[in-house]
Protein backbone atom coordinates (compact mmCIF):
# COMPACT_ATOMS: atom_id res chain seq x y z
CA UNK A 1 0.00 0.00 0.00
CA UNK A 2 1.27 3.23 -0.85
CA UNK A 3 0.25 6.38 0.62
CA UNK A 4 0.98 10.36 0.91
CA UNK A 5 -0.73 13.15 1.63
CA UNK A 6 -0.90 16.13 -0.54
CA UNK A 7 -1.35 19.87 0.96
CA UNK A 8 -4.81 20.48 -0.36
CA UNK A 9 -4.94 17.89 -2.55
CA UNK A 10 -5.43 15.26 -0.79
CA UNK A 11 -4.88 11.85 1.12
CA UNK A 12 -3.67 9.12 -1.32
CA UNK A 13 -3.80 5.33 -0.34
CA UNK A 14 -3.09 3.55 -3.71
CA UNK A 15 -3.16 0.19 -3.47
CA UNK A 16 -3.25 -0.32 -7.82
CA UNK A 17 -1.47 0.91 -10.94
CA UNK A 18 -3.42 0.54 -13.70
CA UNK A 19 -1.30 0.83 -17.09
CA UNK A 20 -2.50 0.77 -20.94
CA UNK A 21 0.46 -0.66 -22.97
CA UNK A 22 1.11 0.68 -26.25
CA UNK A 23 1.81 4.16 -26.41
CA UNK A 24 2.20 4.51 -22.60
CA UNK A 25 4.78 1.11 -21.45
CA UNK A 26 5.77 0.93 -24.90
CA UNK A 27 6.30 1.84 -28.16
CA UNK A 28 5.14 -0.01 -31.39
CA UNK A 29 5.09 -3.01 -28.69
CA UNK A 30 7.81 -3.08 -27.17
CA UNK A 31 8.45 -1.96 -23.60
CA UNK A 32 10.79 1.30 -22.68
CA UNK A 33 14.09 0.80 -21.92
CA UNK A 34 13.90 0.54 -17.71
CA UNK A 35 10.53 0.03 -17.27
CA UNK A 36 10.48 -3.64 -16.86
CA UNK A 37 12.86 -3.05 -14.18
CA UNK A 38 11.35 -0.63 -12.72
CA UNK A 39 7.44 -2.51 -12.32
CA UNK A 40 9.00 -5.16 -10.93
CA UNK A 41 10.22 -2.48 -8.01
CA UNK A 42 6.50 -1.19 -8.14
CA UNK A 43 5.03 -4.52 -7.65
CA UNK A 44 6.53 -4.53 -4.02
CA UNK A 45 4.51 -1.80 -3.12
CA UNK A 46 1.39 -1.92 -6.19
CA UNK A 47 -0.66 -4.61 -7.51
CA UNK A 48 0.60 -3.92 -11.14
CA UNK A 49 -2.03 -4.12 -14.05
CA UNK A 50 -2.00 -3.37 -17.72
CA UNK A 51 -5.21 -3.10 -19.97
CA UNK A 52 -4.45 -3.24 -23.42
CA UNK A 53 -6.08 -3.97 -27.09
CA UNK A 54 -2.81 -4.99 -27.76
CA UNK A 55 -2.72 -3.62 -30.67
CA UNK A 56 0.90 -5.49 -31.68
CA UNK A 57 0.19 -8.44 -29.87
CA UNK A 58 3.31 -8.20 -28.04
CA UNK A 59 2.18 -7.02 -24.58
CA UNK A 60 1.94 -11.15 -22.58
CA UNK A 61 5.44 -11.79 -24.70
CA UNK A 62 6.90 -8.51 -23.47
CA UNK A 63 5.92 -8.32 -20.44
CA UNK A 64 6.50 -12.55 -19.20
CA UNK A 65 9.19 -11.62 -16.65
CA UNK A 66 7.66 -8.81 -15.12
CA UNK A 67 5.57 -9.01 -11.98
CA UNK A 68 2.22 -7.74 -13.69
CA UNK A 69 -1.54 -8.98 -14.11
CA UNK A 70 -2.28 -8.37 -17.83
CA UNK A 71 -5.40 -7.88 -19.24
CA UNK A 72 -6.16 -8.35 -23.13
CA UNK A 73 -9.67 -6.11 -24.14
CA UNK A 74 -11.69 -8.01 -26.70
CA UNK A 75 -11.49 -6.35 -30.35
CA UNK A 76 -14.69 -4.37 -31.18
CA UNK A 77 -15.62 -3.39 -27.23
CA UNK A 78 -15.53 0.02 -26.35
CA UNK A 79 -12.39 0.41 -24.70
CA UNK A 80 -12.75 3.27 -23.20
CA UNK A 81 -15.98 2.19 -20.95
CA UNK A 82 -14.27 -1.59 -20.25
CA UNK A 83 -11.00 0.57 -18.81
CA UNK A 84 -13.47 2.43 -16.99
CA UNK A 85 -15.07 -0.66 -15.51
CA UNK A 86 -11.76 -2.19 -14.84
CA UNK A 87 -10.92 0.53 -12.54
CA UNK A 88 -14.27 0.69 -10.85
CA UNK A 89 -13.89 -3.16 -9.85
CA UNK A 90 -10.56 -2.56 -8.38
CA UNK A 91 -11.90 0.61 -6.41
CA UNK A 92 -11.06 3.67 -7.81
CA UNK A 93 -10.25 5.56 -4.41
CA UNK A 94 -7.12 2.93 -4.45
CA UNK A 95 -6.30 3.30 -8.36
CA UNK A 96 -3.47 5.53 -9.77
CA UNK A 97 -4.45 5.10 -13.73
CA UNK A 98 -1.57 5.74 -16.34
CA UNK A 99 -2.46 5.98 -20.40
CA UNK A 100 -2.40 8.42 -23.14
CA UNK A 101 -5.14 7.45 -25.51
CA UNK A 102 -8.65 8.17 -26.13
CA UNK A 103 -9.46 5.11 -24.90
CA UNK A 104 -7.76 5.80 -21.53
CA UNK A 105 -9.56 8.99 -20.60
CA UNK A 106 -12.14 7.84 -18.72
CA UNK A 107 -10.29 5.50 -16.27
CA UNK A 108 -7.62 8.30 -16.09
CA UNK A 109 -10.53 10.73 -14.66
CA UNK A 110 -12.01 7.88 -12.41
CA UNK A 111 -8.93 6.92 -10.69
CA UNK A 112 -7.85 8.98 -7.67
CA UNK A 113 -4.44 9.78 -10.05
CA UNK A 114 -4.38 10.28 -13.59
CA UNK A 115 -1.46 10.32 -15.10
CA UNK A 116 -1.09 11.14 -19.05
CA UNK A 117 2.21 10.31 -20.75
CA UNK A 118 3.34 11.62 -23.98
CA UNK A 119 5.40 9.66 -26.07
CA UNK A 120 6.41 8.93 -29.37
CA UNK A 121 2.55 7.54 -30.26
CA UNK A 122 0.92 11.16 -28.66
CA UNK A 123 -1.17 11.83 -26.08
CA UNK A 124 -5.00 12.58 -27.06
CA UNK A 125 -7.22 15.78 -26.44
CA UNK A 126 -9.30 13.74 -23.85
CA UNK A 127 -6.60 11.80 -22.01
CA UNK A 128 -4.70 14.79 -21.10
CA UNK A 129 -7.75 16.58 -19.99
CA UNK A 130 -8.46 14.05 -17.98
CA UNK A 131 -4.94 13.50 -16.02
CA UNK A 132 -4.03 15.24 -12.79
CA UNK A 133 -0.55 15.10 -13.98
CA UNK A 134 1.35 14.95 -17.69
CA UNK A 135 4.98 13.67 -17.75
CA UNK A 136 6.95 13.38 -21.06
CA UNK A 137 7.94 9.86 -20.61
CA UNK A 138 6.90 6.73 -19.25
CA UNK A 139 10.21 6.40 -16.78
CA UNK A 140 8.95 9.80 -15.57
CA UNK A 141 5.55 8.45 -14.09
CA UNK A 142 7.12 5.36 -12.97
CA UNK A 143 9.52 8.00 -10.84
CA UNK A 144 7.07 9.68 -9.16
CA UNK A 145 6.08 6.36 -7.33
CA UNK A 146 9.04 5.79 -6.98
CA UNK A 147 10.40 9.11 -5.36
CA UNK A 148 6.97 10.03 -4.22
CA UNK A 149 8.30 13.94 -2.84
CA UNK A 150 8.08 14.46 -6.90
CA UNK A 151 3.58 13.99 -6.50
CA UNK A 152 3.67 16.08 -3.39
CA UNK A 153 5.63 18.70 -5.07
CA UNK A 154 3.66 18.67 -8.48
CA UNK A 155 -0.06 18.21 -6.83
CA UNK A 156 0.23 20.77 -3.97
CA UNK A 157 -1.68 23.60 -4.20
Amino acid sequence: MFTLEIPQFGFLKLKHLVFDFNGTLAVDGKPKTGVKEKLNELAKTFEIHVITADTFGKAKKALLDVDVKIHILPPGEKHDELKLKYVEELGPKQVAAIGNGENDALMLAEAALGIAVLMEEGLSKEAFLAADILVKDINDALDLFLNPLRLKATLRR
